[in-house]
């Protein structure tokens, strides 16, 4: 195994998270690659491990602080993701081999080399994926917190200031007589592309009373402006889309949306 920077040869598996024979790889479309080839101009940095067959076995991906929703420490870098892949096929499971651990060593490294004052992750508290207790191990600590997720933080300046988690600053408002199911799409994360895709397609058959709008927070004004970057709404309510909810059940959430304002709309006229 060695650590190799990404180039334009792997891209197209990147973009699927190393997984491009997965059906959910392709049901996520190409709103990962366009997120690629935007963030590319805005400082987007990524280490691929790649086996003695040169094929890529896992991945990590850090942009600029000031590319995402972190309130200070603009000139640290953050960690969107560090995933080593468990195949189930003939190409195995790589994980729990130290692949994750020189992933990250090689992007600390990288970081440091652009002038970074530190490096910031987010980290799940619960014991799954992207644990915030494996960034501990190696030399991170918990700066602040929002709901499941941890700010995870390495310094590699002795000034370098903790950052904090942007927080929702407002969600979108009920739109009297219609349904409406809003994306907050970014991009960067295949899982919650599949999410944002199915809701679309969902919209789309529904029909009648229920419009579906996309708030591309690729733009960091829009994003800081909404305090959201990645996020899908029924509605005033959020729905979680990590891990990615089935294509009926958002269905069944945006129908059941539909009735109610179908209902109301039946009560007003008696």
């Amino acid at each position: 195994m060695r650590i190799v920077d990404l180039t334009p040869e792997h891209e197209s598996i990147f973009a699927s998270c190393l997984e491009e024979r997965l059906a959910e790889a392709r049901e996520a479309g190409s709103l990962r690659a366009e997120w690629i080839h935007v963030m590319k101009n805005r400082g987007l940095r990524a280490k691929l491990a790649v086996d003695d067959t040169n094929t890529p076995i896992g991945m990590i991906q850090y942009v600029p602080g000031r590319e995402t929703l972190l309130d200070g420490s603009p000139d640290a870098y953050f960690i969107y993701c560090v995933w080593v892949v468990r195949f189930r096929d003939e190409r195995g499971n790589h994980q729990g081999k130290g692949t994750g651990a020189a992933l990250l060593e090689a992007a600390e490294t990288d970081a440091k080399a652009l002038g970074a004052s530190g490096m910031a992750a987010w980290g799940l508290v619960l014991p799954v994926w992207m644990r915030a207790s494996w960034f501990r191990k190696h030399g991170y600590r918990r700066v602040d917190r929002s709901g499941m997720a941890a700010l995870m933080w390495k310094p590699f300046l002795p000034t370098a200031a903790a950052p904090k988690f942007v927080l929702p600053r407002k969600a979108p408002e009920r739109i009297p007589g219609q349904v409406t199911v809003t994306s907050f799409l970014h991009g960067h994360c295949r899982a919650a592309n599949v999410g944002h895709e199915r809701a679309r397609r969902a919209c789309a058959e529904i029909g009648g009373p229920v419009v579906y709008r996309v708030i591309d927070t690729k733009s960091m004004a829009t994003a800081n402006e909404w305090g959201i970057l990645d996020a899908l709404y029924i509605d005033d309510r959020e729905v979680r889309i990590g891990p990615p909810p089935s294509y009926e059940k958002i269905k069944r959430r945006i129908e059941k949306a539909a009735r109610r304002l179908g209902s109301a709309s039946a009560a007003a006229g008696d």
